[in-house]
């Protein structure tokens, strides 16, 4: 078997954490898997590639672009793993992507006739997006979140460690006469739960290849579009002392920018802050929005000297505006912990750009 799925899902819903631990599962039980990450930010070893690699998953990136749009691209980087002996490859694609199934999907059937197995195209969603669509509060993202369900065979649960079994199966049950066109399962990726009936759906299941009309470039997903911006940063930092708290660090600066957005009344569904050392040791912090307290699934288990930061923020926010609060969040943070900062990168931009 040599399949290919891709994830898609709205910002925060674990897209890149399932890949990880889908991966590792596969690859311990059925054979060899590899993940790729799809990011917009120039450059290379961004941040969820990074993260992948750090925690030892068979792992690779492609920049610049949608892979919506570099279909001779992820085929040749399919044929390089397939080649290696991988049998399951997982890419996804940014977390408010739509047409993936049209651009991805058919652009490979249609160029690369009988060349790959498509798995179901899948879909994660993670409880608060059901909520918000079930309450019919989504805004102006509900176009995109309510788009990248319509899309799915199979339609991924994620995150039900957060919520009790009777709303599992409630959300479930809704998701499942919502888009009746989805197998539906539910899933705790970071509890490495259902990862098996993933597998299994991936292993045997077949993508749909239907063609649902979205309104692709409409009015709707130029509304909602157009209210998007991406922050990319990478920089380096000297730490004065050998008693800095690296994860401190990371949980205050995702609090301040926190702060400061909310303040400025926009949202900001996903900021990733990854940091490392260079013997290896990490720490990753997700703010997944104004109203929700900090996580931070991986920890530094010892006290820095250096590190390394990359910063990928998707907001509900103009770029003029991102742009000054973050850079202004990371220079007070950064001076509170006496910090010694070159920065090699930034990026900021607006999805409607």
């Amino acid at each position: 078997m040599r399949k290919f799925a891709v994830f898609s899902g709205f910002l925060g819903s674990g897209k890149t954490t399932t890949m990880m631990a889908l991966t590792r599962y596969y690859t311990e039980r059925y054979g060899k898997a590899a993940m790729i990450s799809n990011d917009l930010g120039h450059g290379v070893n961004l941040a969820d590639n990074r993260l992948a690699q750090l925690a030892g998953c068979h792992a690779s990136e492609m920049t610049d672009a949608c892979i919506c749009y570099q279909n001779e691209n992820l085929a040749n980087r399919l044929n390089e793993y397939y080649a290696d002996g991988c049998q399951l490859v997982i890419s996804d694609i940014p977390g408010f992507g739509v047409g993936a199934l049209e651009h991805v999907y058919h652009g490979l059937t249609e160029k690369f006739p009988g060349q790959f197995d498509l798995a179901p195209f899948t879909v994660l969603v993670e409880p608060q997006t059901v909520d918000l669509l079930r309450s019919g509060q989504g805004g102006d993202m509900e176009y995109l979140l309510d788009t990248q369900l319509v899309e799915a065979d199979l339609i991924v649960l994620n995150k039900c460690d957060w919520i009790a079994e009777a709303e599992k199966e409630a959300d479930r049950a809704w998701l499942a006469e919502r888009y009746p066109q989805a197998q539906v399962l539910a899933i705790s990726a970071k509890k490495q739960e259902g990862l098996e009936d993933l597998c299994q759906a991936l292993k045997q299941g077949k993508a749909s290849l239907r063609r649902p009309d979205i309104g692709y470039g409409g009015e709707a997903f130029q509304a909602a579009m157009g209210k998007l911006s991406e922050y990319y940063l990478q920089y380096h930092a000297v730490v004065c002392c050998r008693t800095f708290d690296g994860n401190a660090y990371l949980m205050d600066m995702a609090a301040e920018v926190q702060a400061r957005i909310r303040e400025a009344g926009f949202e900001i569904p996903h900021l990733k802050l990854l940091a490392w050392e260079p013997e290896g040791d990490y720490g990753k912090a997700d703010l997944l929005g104004t109203g929700r307290p900090v996580e931070m699934p991986h920890r530094f288990s010892r006290p820095c000297t250096e590190i390394a930061v990359l910063l990928n923020a998707s907001a509900v926010c103009p770029p003029d505006v991102l742009d000054p609060e973050l850079t202004h969040a990371i220079q007070k943070v950064s001076r509170r912990y006496q910090l010694e900062l070159t920065i090699f990168k930034k990026e900021a931009f607006g999805m409607g750009d």
